[in-house]
């Protein structure tokens, strides 16, 4: 069988697959932990502490277990997961098409093609930045880029940057370009709020174990718009600070609503600001709530008096800026990513380019995905929900190899 890409989703599987004894190759379009070397900027931490770092038998062993891993401790993290594994990891591989055969699949590589009876996709949610229609009718002379092509603040042009999106990517990417010194814009749309550390203790911590980073893909009332929830507004910061609007805000950033269109050099803003915030915080607030209720039951003792942060800060906020009067040189797109299937051949694409599944089974028998925001699980976007997804998905695959399990959901 074939793991499509070199990631820790898809070495997590390798790893299943060689323990189940299951022939198997991996393959990988640049180097193992391609992405992490080639699509992140360049002060980018991990927003989960060290000691979530873990894959199937292989973890976080240093000696600073609450910090955050910068990028070349990541790649230093997968390369070295990749070493302790058997399976052949062909490098330096492009696949160019999946397409059904009889009782398997064809897939085409640009150094040769195999045949195979299931295939595990494992080539990531982010391979493109999902830019708005409306960035077509910017003014000329307006720079824009991505988070994937954003390495650091080097890159842009002297003036005020408009930063589009305000979850994890456009807050952090915000606070490092004020800190240059640039006058900074960020337009809000939905987001979660959420604070660093709560009761002395990272969020993370919490949320892993009251069990709410284990929460099931067929346990919550609708799991399309669980998959669709922005990603929270942390940053994983030496100094475990809490990063939300009230920090940029308090830092000097401008903030304005949704960015609707762009008319005659003008962009225009949603007027829901005030209630886009409101319902973070009352999200927030529900989630603080949910842990004390946790902590409770779990014998932990009552904070004197139960931690709660301010209310986000809003202002009466224009709801137009001028585009044309050089106050703003840049824009930065952190407005989310889609995955790439365009070499994939085989009827489980949606209408928006993306794969079908229930828990990472798809509709085609023996087609598999890992590696998906909320794929079986809360935590399957982080590097420590890659194993639990990869053994129940491993487990299923090895009875469809066997004949004995039904392999659509």
């Amino acid at each position: 069988m074939v793991v499509i890409g070199g990631g820790q989703s898809g070495l997590a599987t390798s790893r299943c697959l060689s323990d189940r004894s299951i022939d198997h190759v991996v393959l990988e379009r640049g180097t193992v932990a391609h992405s992490w070397k080639t699509e992140r900027w360049d002060s980018l931490r991990l927003l989960t502490p060290n000691w979530m770092s873990r894959l199937p038998g292989y973890g976080y062993v240093g000696d600073d277990p609450d910090g955050f891993m910068d990028m070349p401790e990541v790649i230093a993290f997968i390369e070295g997961f990749a070493e302790t594994l058997s399976a052949p990891v062909f490098t330096g591989t492009t696949v160019t098409s999946v397409s059904a055969v009889d009782d398997g699949y064809a897939v085409v590589t640009d150094a040769g093609g195999w045949i195979c009876r299931a295939v595990v996709l494992a080539s990531g949610a982010c391979n493109v930045a999902s830019v708005p229609a409306l960035a077509e009718a910017l003014p000329s002379g307006i720079h824009t880029l991505t988070p994937l092509e954003y390495r650091n603040v080097e890159q842009l042009d002297d003036g005020g940057v408009l930063v589009v999106g305000a979850s994890a990517t456009g807050l952090q990417l915000a606070d490092e370009i004020r800190r240059s010194g640039r006058e900074v814009t960020v337009s809000v749309g939905n987001h979660v709020r959420m604070p660093r550390t709560y009761r002395d203790k990272d969020i993370q911590w919490w949320m892993d174990a009251s069990g709410l980073l284990d929460e099931r893909h067929d346990e919550v009332d609708d799991v399309t718009r669980a998959r669709n929830v922005p990603s929270p507004q942390l940053i994983g910061s030496p100094d475990h600070r809490m990063l939300d609007l009230n920090a940029l805000t308090a830092a000097g950033v401008e903030i304005r609503g949704r960015l609707g269109t762009v008319r005659d050099g003008t962009a225009m803003f949603s007027g829901g600001l005030r209630n886009q915030c409101n319902l973070a915080d009352l999200k927030m607030n529900r989630l603080l709530d949910t842990i004390d209720d946790w902590a409770r039951e779990a014998g932990f003792a009552e904070p004197v008096v139960p931690e709660r942060h301010a209310p986000t800060r809003v202002d009466d906020v224009p709801m137009t800026l001028d585009l044309t009067d050089g106050s703003i040189r840049t824009i930065v797109w952190a407005t989310g990513f889609r995955p790439d299937y365009s070499w994939l051949h085989v009827d489980v694409l949606d209408h928006k380019g993306r794969v079908r599944h229930t828990g990472g089974i798809t509709t085609a028998p023996g087609m598999y995905l890992i590696g998906t925001t909320f794929l079986r699980r809360r935590k399957s976007s982080f590097i420590a929900g890659a194993g639990d997804d990869a053994a129940e998905l491993t487990d299923h695959l090895s009875h469809f190899l066997a004949g004995g399990l039904a392999p659509t959901p």
